[in-house]
């Protein structure tokens, strides 16, 4: 499981790259900027070779993502790749910029679809301009397939209704035929849904239960459903080869027990059997002393209508020992979270099973954590693991960072919050608060409670990801505002969580809107989370106006007037969702997010969309990655050499060129 920034939302402003030279690029409604690593030139040198060798893993499997996106990702991406690196046209032709502007939302995306609404990208540029330019290039440079696939190219580019969304979650719609992602070929979601339900009952009872359709992707052929398995010698087998081998290299340099645990993954990528992955899992998570850590896998399950089907992605990563103190306490004191929580007792955990969290410098994103990154990860997402095994949490604190340094003196606050003591709250405590609100949403939140017997976890479907971050979201915030932060010396006050409750209600109530194009509903799980539980928490507060909508010089603003109050209503919800969760009342959970989490008011819509405008904020934030260098005296390797590159466009097309893995057709 993952947190995503709020903090982007509110970042860049008007500046330019020479006064943040940390932003690298700017396009469209993105920003994309450098991360440092601080800390990195201080290791040791075998902790240095190991990051390197685990981020050549991170980034050979970047292809694989763009294929399970859309089927035609891949040929739209390099067909442009060869245009854009060898058109001998005009280059300053406003169509020509707006091709050059559709590869970088592609290559940000990882596809033709936006990476948080789902929605197909409308290019700028005429199919005329781009058909003709696309003959300048001689044929050879593309390659025959390429030219063989130049009219599905096109209709993928221009065709509106064509790949349409790439997640469709619209209640009462077939949503396997009508999402462009290729987790599902051929079938339809009742088909899809009885394949892996009679999976299940099968494995009913197992204490242990398989994660059925992590790792394929389900076909259906001449009247026969199957699974195409993602592993060495099955599908994106170009890719996985290439991981294992740098996988391979690490497991050299690596020591106990990650040596082991390495090899586990090595083997789950070998067979495509899911009880290696387990092993794997279990591993990683007892492992809680190596500095250097990494995610590398079919993880996490938001991009399938279903919920099945996990996405890849991949980060590398060190310890922040001196930040790590206060998820420290935090885990330490898990227990006692977890008694005191306001869900039912039956719910609860009696004992808390190996929570361990921690803040970390990320070294290295690929996958599904690039460019777009989540600030937090909590794995591994199998219940049962969880329960058995308990969970390892991460906060990203030099990602949150460069959020925080991008995001100073734009005017957001100015804009969109109203009293001048909440702005003061934010300044000082924000990025605490929504520090230890990641902390307690991935060390504790996804790890509390626990299912009702017989329940397996995935009955909730496809509303199973939006009700789990809310779960999560609400722990962090319940607990935020608790007397016993200040007691553990996490927080100085009541301050801290103000801070948070007011930003976290004006973004889920009014400014995510900005990242929704007119017109459209909520489709992605943690806005339709944030979603939920600001209009669920306004609803139940609206008597006493806990929460109120004011109107000042013809602009709206949201505030927040009894804290205390909003706090319980946080921990109200928490005990609906967690029951929901824990009973898999896959109705209740239903009629929770499409009432409170999906629908959009057009005016208020527009209102913030101008708003935001106006200030001229990008509303998404990525990232380059560093670069990273083998220095060698012969053939010994002596240092591992890191640099920060300032150019998103080169660092795309060298990712293109030597990690490239895959065929145009998987």
């Amino acid at each position: 499981m993952m947190t995503w920034s709020l903090g982007a939302l509110a970042s860049c402003g008007t500046a330019t790259q020479e006064e943040k030279p940390w932003i690298v690029d700017r396009f469209d409604d993105i920003k994309v900027l450098r991360y440092e690593v601080p800390g990195f030139e201080s290791l040791p040198l075998e902790q240095k070779e190991l990051i390197y060798y685990l981020a050549q893993a991170a980034k050979s499997g970047r292809d694989i993502l763009y294929d399970q996106n859309c089927p035609m990702n891949l040929p739209v991406r390099r067909t442009l790749e060869v245009l854009v690196a060898h058109y001998p046209g005009n280059r300053e032709s406003g169509e020509w910029k707006a091709v050059v502007k559709y590869l970088k939302k592609v290559w940000f995306a990882n596809g033709i679809h936006h990476h948080y609404s789902n929605d197909k990208f409308t290019p700028e540029f005429s199919e005329s301009f781009f058909t003709e330019a696309l003959k300048t290039v001689p044929a050879a440079l593309f390659g025959d397939e390429l030219i063989a696939m130049r009219e599905e190219v096109c209709r993928t580019i221009f065709d509106e209704e064509f790949f349409k969304t790439r997640l469709n979650q619209t209640d009462g719609e077939d949503m396997l035929l009508t999402s462009a992602s290729n987790y599902y070929q051929g079938l339809t979601q009742a088909e899809g849904e009885r394949f892996y339900a009679e999976m299940a009952a099968r494995d009913a009872g197992n204490p242990e239960p398989v994660s059925y359709g992590l790792n394929s992707q389900l076909v259906k052929r001449d009247g026969r459903i199957e699974e195409r398995v993602w592993k060495v010698g099955g599908m994106y087998t170009g890719a996985i080869e290439q991981i294992v081998y740098w996988l391979e290299k690490a497991r050299e340099v690596a020591h106990e027990p990650q040596k082991t645990n390495i090899g586990a993954l090595i083997s789950y990528y070998r067979t495509g059997d899911l009880r290696e992955f387990d092993r794997y899992n279990i591993g990683w998570v007892k492992d809680t002393l190596s500095n250097v850590d990494f995610n590398n896998g079919f993880i996490e399950t938001y991009g399938d209508p279903l919920g099945y089907k996990a996405s890849w992605e991949a980060n590398v990563n060190f310890m922040d020992s001196t930040a790590c103190r206060r998820t420290q306490i935090i885990s330490d004191n898990a227990q006692w979270f977890e008694d005191h929580s306001p869900v039912d007792p039956a719910f609860r955990k009696k004992t808390v099973r190996g929570v361990s969290a921690k803040v970390i410098t990320v070294a290295m994103l690929g996958g599904d954590c690039f460019p777009s990154t989540p600030i937090g990860i909590n794995l591994p997402n199998a219940d049962w693991i969880r329960k058995e095994y308990g969970s390892k949490s991460v906060t990203i604190d030099n990602i949150t960072y460069a959020y925080d340094r991008a995001a100073h003196g734009n005017g957001f606050n100015e804009e969109f919050v109203l009293r001048e003591e909440d702005r003061e709250r934010i300044d000082r405590y924000g990025k605490l608060s929504d520090d230890l609100h990641t902390d307690l949403h991935e060390c504790l939140g996804h790890g509390s409670g626990q299912l009702a017997e017989g329940v397996q976890g995935n009955e909730l479907r496809s509303y199973g990801s939006t009700l789990e971050e809310a779960r999560a979201d609400l722990f962090g915030l319940y607990y935020l505002g608790d007397p016993h932060m200040v007691e553990l010396g996490l927080v100085p006050s009541f301050d801290v969580a103000k801070a948070g409750y007011a930003h976290y209600i004006l973004n889920g109530m009014m400014t995510q809107l900005a990242r929704i194009e007119p017109g459209k509903n909520i489709e992605e799980a943690h806005m339709r989370n944030r979603k939920l539980i600001c209009e669920w928490c306004y609803e139940r507060g609206r008597e006493d106006r806990v929460i109120e909508w004011r109107e000042v010089d013809g602009k709206r603003y949201i505030v927040v007037n009894d804290f205390e109050r909003l706090r319980g209503l946080f921990g109200e919800m928490l005990h609906e969702i967690q029951r929901i969760k824990s009973e898999g009342d896959y109705e209740a959970g239903r009629l929770l997010v499409e009432q409170y989490g999906v629908k959009v008011d057009p005016d208020l819509h527009k209102e913030v969309r101008e708003r935001y405008q106006a200030l001229h904020i990008e509303p998404y934030g990525g990232f380059v990655n560093p670069e990273y260098e083998l220095v060698k005296e012969g053939n010994r390797i002596v240092d591992v050499r890191i640099s920060y590159p300032a150019d998103y466009s080169a660092q795309m097309m060298d990712y293109s060129k030597n990690y490239s893995f895959l065929p145009n057709r998987n």
